[in-house]
């Protein structure tokens, strides 16, 4: 997508659901690219970089930067002066990291003939709701082939460093590109973690966990996802679940 939102060219009035899909750990996985060029960046503006055991799942960029920053003990006044010039070096870093060929992404099984089946739908659109900032989902998504085009609405961590705020920023540009109202059972999110799960669960969306990340499928369940899958290989079955009422 070239920016957050913009107008689809099929018949809103069709619009049954709105489907929201995570990147990483749901979409695909980029062998540690995304901690390589945080880790480097910070090393390189605040000469530390903080716990490298530190969980990123779930997680805005912006907040992760916050967090290992916090940890190694930098003050917040001084994060927040360099977060911009961090995050610009982090998207340099991370597009080094994903043409390296040192290290391999790759799309996780189901996730292109399930794109494949619900773009061919009249009635559904594609989002991403993502903790990426919006520049690093598109070089992601693009590193394995998927244009980020297909998705015509998405909240990144660019618009906000709390996670839990990405889902009404999601629902409000889903509803400028469709030009009526989305209320929160026509939105479907998609991923991995408890958080994305959350985040559904927090505007009255229909949330699915797929655990193909770092999560079991019982622990998804538990955090109150109407479906849950081990992966997205099976493709009627996610698709019934998308469109259930």
């Amino acid at each position: 997508m070239a920016s957050p939102v913009r107008m689809i060219a099929s018949d809103p009035a069709r619009a049954r659901r709105l489907v929201l899909f995570d990147i990483d750990g749901t979409i695909l996985w980029t062998d540690g690219a995304g901690r390589r060029a945080v880790f480097q960046a910070l090393e390189e503006h605040f000469g530390k970089s903080g716990p490298g055991e530190h969980r990123f799942d779930g997680k805005t960029d912006p907040q992760i930067v916050r967090e290992l920053m916090r940890h190694a003990g930098v003050s917040d006044a001084d994060i927040d002066a360099r977060l911009d010039e961090v995050l610009d070096r982090y998207l340099a870093l991370l597009r080094d990291e994903l043409a390296s060929t040192d290290h391999a992404q790759h799309v996780f099984p189901g996730v292109r003939e399930l794109l494949d089946a619900l773009e061919s739908r009249g009635d559904v659109v594609l989002g991403l709701l993502t903790g990426n900032i919006h520049s690093g989902a598109r070089a992601k998504l693009a590193a394995v082939g998927i244009d980020p085009e297909r998705f015509v609405v998405g909240a990144f961590g660019s618009d906000h460093h709390e996670r839990p705020e990405l889902p009404e920023i999601a629902r409000r540009r889903a509803e400028r590109a469709l030009g009526h109202p989305v209320a929160g059972h026509e939105l479907v999110v998609i991923g991995d973690t408890p958080a994305d799960v959350e985040c559904g669960v927090s505007i009255g969306a229909r949330a699915i966990g797929v655990a193909t990340g770092r999560y079991s499928v019982d622990e998804l369940r538990a955090c109150g996802a109407a479906a849950v899958f081990a992966d997205l290989t099976d493709t009627a079955a996610v698709v019934r679940a998308i469109l259930a009422d």
